[in-house]
């Protein structure tokens, strides 16, 4: 089995070398290659991407990513920004599926910014579409007639887009609690009534699956009235981006979040993947022994789970996470004091 490790930018390197410290906790038979990314892999070969990093991760079983995002890089021109680099892998890798699990953990309910009885019921999975949508739609900043500038995104899916995705989600709420809640606006937006009509086309696959719909607006507002209504949500790109940030202040930080990026290419032990947490390279503590390592953790988790095949594993490791969290060990995000070092030993003791 190999992995192609990206540390990327800001707080990467320090999360990566925790997760990694946990990987070689388990002894397992995996090759780890590493390679630059970002505004990292822009300072020393000119690209955010370049191409050896590309091919070493079309090689690779799945893709381990830190981070990436560094100030300096800010007024470089777009394809050359540091964040362009996790777009060109989705692209290159055809990841479209992106997973992102939001679970209250015991012990951080009032860390949260709704009420404990409420944020206690926290246990969902929201699945973004990560292809289409305005991300990747003709866009630009046009002069009008009259001399005002106008912007402009082109926001839309081909109903096989939305067919494969729904399929994801579908057998996703199978493993799960059997509830998928697609999220849209079909009263407005042509492309959400497509998403619609598309989705419940799939439906009549997995009459298994309890099927409902939401609009955006009304999604954001129930996921802080009555988060523990939803087991799977299924949604766009730009509606995903959205909801899944709000879930995660929920659980209290986006610093316990991961996320798995999945497309349609299988190796021999599972789905290629790319695994990273929700967070980004928090510049202003990169370098301070502050950063907090369990998404990093968890994201290593989902890679044994979805790519490897590895299932008792997974649950390992974040049934340690779990635990480190319940016996109080906390980062500066979470209002505790153990740095960086200190949260990933805590994981491997209870490992």
């Amino acid at each position: 089995m190999k992995i192609a490790c990206l540390a990327g930018d800001g707080i990467g390197p320090e999360i990566m070398a925790e997760a990694l410290k946990v990987l070689d906790a388990l002894g397992l038979p995996i090759e780890v290659a590493h390679a630059d990314v970002g505004g990292t892999a822009y300072k020393k070969h000119g690209h955010p991407l370049p191409p050896e990093t590309l091919e070493l991760c079309k090689a690779s079983d799945a893709v381990l990513f830190g981070a990436v995002g560094d100030p300096s890089c800010d007024n470089l021109e777009r394809h050359l920004r540091p964040e362009q680099a996790i777009l060109g892998l989705r692209q290159a890798l055809t990841l479209f599926a992106n997973l992102r699990p939001a679970t209250m953990f015991p012990g951080l309910e009032d860390l949260s910014a709704l009420r404990p009885e409420v944020a206690r019921e926290i246990d969902l999975l929201i699945v973004r579409e990560l292809n289409g949508d305005v991300y990747f739609g003709e866009k630009a900043i046009r002069t009008l007639e009259d001399g005002r500038r106008q912007g402009f995104d082109f926001m839309s899916y081909a109903e096989d887009e939305v067919r494969r995705i729904a399929h994801v989600a579908f057998r996703a709420a199978q493993g799960r609690n059997k509830r998928l809640c697609s999220v849209d606006k079909a009263n407005v937006l042509e492309t959400s009534q497509l998403w619609r009509d598309v989705v419940i086309e799939v439906s009549a696959e997995y009459p298994d699956v309890a099927l409902s719909h939401m609009y955006v607006d009304n999604a954001a507002m129930q996921l802080v009235r009555n988060p523990g209504q939803f087991d799977v949500v299924v949604t766009g790109n730009l509606f995903g981006d959205i909801l899944s940030d709000q879930a995660s202040m929920c659980v209290g930080s986006i610093g316990l979040l991961a996320s798995a990026s999945l497309g349609e290419d299988q190796t021999q032990y599972g789905t290629r993947g790319l695994y990273e947490p929700i967070h980004g390279s928090a510049p202003d503590i990169a370098g301070q022994g502050k950063a907090n390592p369990m998404a990093m953790i968890l994201s290593l988790a989902m890679l044994l789970r979805h790519s490897l095949g590895l299932e008792a594993e997974a649950a390992r490791v974040e049934a340690a996470v779990a635990k480190a969290l319940e016996d109080g060990v906390k980062g500066a995000d979470l209002g505790g004091t153990a740095g960086t070092s200190e949260l990933g030993d805590a994981v491997l003791a209870r490992l």
